[in-house]
């Protein structure tokens, strides 16, 4: 009987000393912070750890997650911001847009809002909203882009035979992988056919997924490994390289060739072009006399008429 009694005293004489009344912004804080986590366990709230800002490549689907806990008999809805348009409640969408459609599995607190083959008009923002009174809501941006890959080596390859054929891709602006990473595979083709492993030995492919790159290597490359590689990312457009395996030759000594060449055409372009004014002027003159000369010749010349 005298612990309860003893437990309530103290917690009197607690407040009184501290009490309601302090001014310590902290501790003003700490105790609503108290409050805000005693409400989260009973109402529903958002998982503000859930990511907010999603990038999808065009005509791909694009995906944004939200997570509500303890939704109990609330609905959620997701709404574009631009027009306030509802898209969905619950699973059911709202929207003559088919392209859009809500995602959620029974005892989960995640609703996703699925775009299907997102356009650059898809961008923009998106609302996920719980039915609460007051309502509450989670704000999410949505990227919509056109991803390219990119081969680091350029649009042209020299390799001297015996060396590796070393390419890079990269995918630019590629878009989030999902959580299935099934959009995510970057495929190599050499002309119109997938580059065969088994063909030969010698080739391998590392991919890095994270940050959407892929490296094809070809080892002790041979004039018959020319042709027209190409990186084709699933959620991406292309790129191509052409590949030259050359015997005898340094492929740097034929670049080295090309540069010279390029230069030597280069200056006779410009000193064509910087020919004096008085050399022009000559030459138009010497023209312009042999002409008279020749109309003059023509012109005094008698005719013969037949009889």
């Amino acid at each position: 009987m005298w612990l309860p009694a003893l437990l309530c005293m103290l917690t009197q004489l607690g407040l009184s000393a501290g009490g309601s009344d302090t001014t310590d912004p902290d501790a003003i804080f700490a105790v609503n912070n108290v409050t805000a986590a005693t409400d989260t366990m009973v109402q529903p709230h958002f998982d503000n750890s859930t990511k907010r800002e999603y990038t999808a490549a065009v005509g791909q689907p694009a995906y944004l997650h939200c997570r509500v806990k303890n939704l109990s008999d609330r609905s959620v809805s997701w709404i574009r911001k631009r027009d306030l348009h509802i898209l969905t409640v619950g699973v059911h969408t709202y929207s003559s847009d088919a392209r859009f459609a809500a995602l959620h599995t029974d005892g989960s607190d995640e609703w996703s809002l699925r775009v299907a083959h997102a356009q650059p008009r898809d961008s923009g923002g998106y609302e996920c909203q719980v039915s609460t009174e007051p309502k509450i809501s989670l704000s999410f941006w949505l990227t919509v882009v056109v991803s390219k890959a990119e081969i680091l080596s350029g649009p042209e390859l020299f390799v001297r035979a015996g060396s590796d054929i070393n390419l890079t891709c990269i995918a630019r602006h590629a878009p989030d992988p999902p959580s299935i990473n099934l959009s995510s595979f970057i495929y190599w083709y050499r002309g119109a056919n997938v580059v065969n492993y088994a063909q030969r030995g010698g080739i391998s492919v590392e991919t890095e997924q994270r940050t959407r790159t892929s490296r094809l290597l070809i080892a002790r490359a041979s004039p018959r490994d020319s042709g027209n590689y190409t990186c084709a990312p699933s959620s991406s457009d292309s790129a191509s390289v052409v590949v030259h395996v050359v015997s005898g030759e340094r492929p740097a000594a034929m670049q080295s060739n090309a540069i010279q060449t390029t230069s030597n055409y280069a200056l006779v372009l410009l000193l064509t072009l910087n020919i004096r004014k008085e050399f022009i002027d000559t030459i138009l003159h010497s023209i312009m006399t042999l002409y008279f000369q020749t109309k003059l010749k023509y012109t005094s010349t008698p005719s013969v008429i037949s009889r």
